[in-house]
C-alpha cells in the first residue's frame, strides 16, 4: 500500500463518521475552507480546469521528488471537493500520483451525490493532476 492509498482510506474512514449526505456535504465545505489561499502567481488563465461548471485553478511545483498542488474555486463545495483531493494527491512521488486512482471518490459516495457537470469537472481535475504529475516524471 503506498502513502496515497493511505491517506484515501483515512478519507474514507472520516466519511463514515456521517450517516446523512448533508452532514458529508457540511464537511466537505468545512475542509474547504481550511484549504491554503493559493498564491496569486498561480491564479492565471493557463491554470483554470477545462469542463468544471465553476472557476478553478490548478498549479503544482516539483521538489525534491514529490508534486505539491496548489488550487482555488470560487465555488464552496468545489474548493472542498479539491482540498480533498491535494489532501490524496500533494507531497508524493509523480509515479505514485499517475498509477493511484482515487478510489475514495466513489467509496464515501461522492459519485452519486455529484451533479453530472460537478462529476464531470472532479474528474477533470483528477486528469489535470495526473498531467501536472507525468510531466514531472524523469
Amino acid at each position: 500500500m503506498n502513502a496515497i492509498e493511505t491517506i484515501q482510506d483515512q478519507v474514507i474512514s472520516e466519511f463514515e463518521l456521517f450517516d446523512e449526505w448533508d452532514e458529508k456535504y457540511g464537511y466537505i465545505i468545512e475542509i474547504g475552507k481550511k484549504l491554503t489561499p493559493m498564491p496569486d502567481q498561480y491564479k492565471v488563465q493557463e491554470n483554470i480546469i477545462r469542463g468544471c461548471q465553476s472557476t478553478v485553478w490548478l498549479a503544482s511545483e516539483y521538489k525534491n521528488g514529490l508534486v505539491t498542488y496548489y488550487a482555488e474555486s470560487d465555488a464552496i463545495i468545489v474548493k472542498g471537493l479539491v482540498s480533498l483531493l491535494i489532501k490524496v494527491y500533494s507531497n508524493q512521488e509523480p509515479k505514485d500520483i499517475i498509477s493511484t486512482e482515487p478510489y475514495f471518490i466513489e467509496s464515501i459516495g461522492m459519485k452519486q451525490h455529484l451533479s453530472m457537470t460537478r462529476s464531470n469537472g472532479l474528474s477533470a481535475m483528477v486528469k489535470q493532476m495526473k498531467i501536472e504529475a507525468l510531466a514531472y516524471m524523469n
